[in-house]
């Protein structure tokens, strides 16, 4: 009798993690950094061909390693901001330093860069547009909510799409903020000094 991975030809990043014991954010950067081949889907899902995870589990090395540094508890909450627009982000750096809150900001410009830095250190906060070239904003919330691994987080995007859009791509994702665009700064600032806050709490 044939065992589960003789029958399967192609795998989903879940599957793909489940069989290599890793976690889906790793497999998708082993896949970004060409390391392990695969596709998209017309509706935008990542195929791995079995091949490919079973070549890979194959190799000196290949043994599983957490991926996420452990977070940090000092001082200061951590804020991941992504976003591919330079202008906004300038915008977004000008309030934040404005605001003086009690938090370290990070930018990163796309979901590939930002999977990366969470891999180096989790933030507090992720802020993330939706509309991105190559991974978008739904993309990387959708790997981050599908590790295990991956302690809670304060999660917000940002779109200027319109509610109808948004509801197409399947709603707002499960405990994410929305915030619409052009970016209401006095509401955003609210939330950030909010997470802030809840951060000091969780401290003491």
């Amino acid at each position: 009798m044939k065992s589960a991975e003789q029958t399967e030809e192609v795998c989903t990043t879940q599957r793909a993690a489940e069989l290599l014991g890793i976690s889906v954010s790793t497999v998708q950067q082993l896949v970004e950094s060409g390391v392990m081949e695969a596709w998209k889907t017309k509706g935008g899902h990542r195929r791995i061909p079995l091949a490919a995870v079973l070549a890979y589990k194959a190799q000196p090395g290949a043994a599983p390693a957490p991926v996420t540094a452990p977070r940090p508890h000092g001082a200061e909450a951590s804020i991941l901001v992504v976003e591919d627009n330079p202008m906004q982000r300038q915008l977004y750096e000008r309030h934040l330093d404005a605001w003086g809150l009690p938090a370290k900001v990070t930018f990163c410009e796309n979901g590939y860069q930002a999977l990366l830095e969470i891999a180096r250190q989790q933030p507090d906060i992720l802020l993330s547009d939706i509309m991105m070239e190559g991974m978008d904003g739904y993309e990387l919330i959708n790997t981050l909510q599908a590790d295990p691994q991956l302690p809670p987080m304060h999660i917000a995007i940002v779109s200027a799409l319109t509610p109808d859009a948004i509801e197409r791509r399947g709603g707002v994702p499960r405990g994410v903020v929305f915030f619409s665009k052009p970016v209401n700064y006095d509401e955003l600032r609210g939330y950030l000094r909010a997470c802030c806050a809840q951060y000091e709490r969780d401290r003491k």
